[in-house]
């Protein structure tokens, strides 16, 4: 290029004097360059591949292990979950065919505590699957279930919590839909849903949980009577170990001591959401309460 800015008259001296200068026309200089341009462009594209790559290495290694606890913790629970959910059943049949006494609170009690042991194996299964499935498990696709069924489950288990609380549980069900969730997996979302409420709501207050249809979807809302969401945006309440930081003690004790924190339970049901199509929401928040709505599809199958 330096060569093209000297005079012609320069380049016939120099080129009669014999001096074997070679020059290069401009032409072929733009396109040595273009050339140059395009090498260096696939040269730092495979560089940040290679990056990349390292970067990501121990990212999805860590997803491994994780994967890998959750399923080795969940087959070894399996075990003495399936045991003690075998005594509890050994010990109903004492008492039903008079082997052993028991009142009727009693009897009450161990059926509900069947009812949870069981529970606790559907979930253990549950994680084992999502967590990647058991190879030795054929894979299996989910039946209808009622999604009334399941609140009504969850909420004779939670009474005992909310009872502590002092907190009243409340159903108001306008729907008879399916949805296309396992048993164990809506359980846990619903679950997670309503423990989030009782630990957000004040002593004396209550604790609704309705369902309705939505344009093919069935739409679960919890609603409590707490403070309302503050402290951090509603969408990031489905974060993992999102908090929700309380302006002052005042407003701590004016909540009745509920919690800031919204550990990985509300995660969860959004994970289980999307896993089924579904998604999970807030409806509404203020100072009068929350309610938070999962959405799942409906489903065709009434069998």
């Amino acid at each position: 290029m330096l060569h093209q800015t000297v005079p012609q008259e320069r380049l016939e001296q120099v080129a009669a004097a014999g001096q074997g200068e070679v020059f290069v026309s401009a032409a072929d200089v733009v396109a040595g360059l273009v050339v140059l341009g395009v090498a260096g462009v696939v040269f730092a594209g495979l560089v940040t591949v290679v990056i990349a790559r390292r970067a990501v290495r121990p990212l999805g290694e860590a997803l491994r292990l994780q994967r890998q606890f959750v399923a080795d913790a969940s087959h070894e629970l399996r075990t003495p979950l399936a045991v003690l959910d075998a005594r509890l059943q050994a010990l109903q049949r004492k008492i039903a065919g008079g082997a052993a006494a028991a009142d009727e609170h009693v009897t009450a009690d161990l059926a509900r505590l069947r009812d949870d042991s069981r529970a606790l194996v559907d979930i253990v299964g549950d994680l084992l699957e999502a967590a990647g499935g058991d190879p030795a498990r054929p894979a299996v696709v989910p039946e209808a279930v009622r999604i009334d069924g399941v609140v009504a489950e969850v909420l004779r288990s939670m009474s005992v919590l909310a009872d502590e609380r002092d907190v009243t549980l409340r159903h108001d069900t306008t729907t008879a839909s399916r949805v296309g969730v396992p048993h164990a997996s809506l359980r846990r979302a619903v679950l997670a849903l309503l423990d989030n409420a009782i630990g957000h709501a004040p002593p004396g207050s209550t604790v609704t949980l309705s369902t309705r249809d939505e344009h093919g979807s069935a739409v679960l809302a919890v609603t409590d009577e707490g403070p309302g969401i503050t402290g951090i945006e509603p969408t990031h309440v489905f974060d993992r170990f999102a908090r929700s930081e309380l302006a002052d003690g005042a407003a701590r004790h004016a909540s009745g001591g509920t919690r800031p924190s919204f550990g990985i339970g509300l995660a969860l049901v959004r994970e289980i959401a999307l896993r089924h199509g579904g998604s999970v929401r807030v409806a509404s928040t203020s100072a009068a309460g929350t309610t938070l709505e999962l959405v799942l599809p409906a489903s065709t199958d009434t069998t």
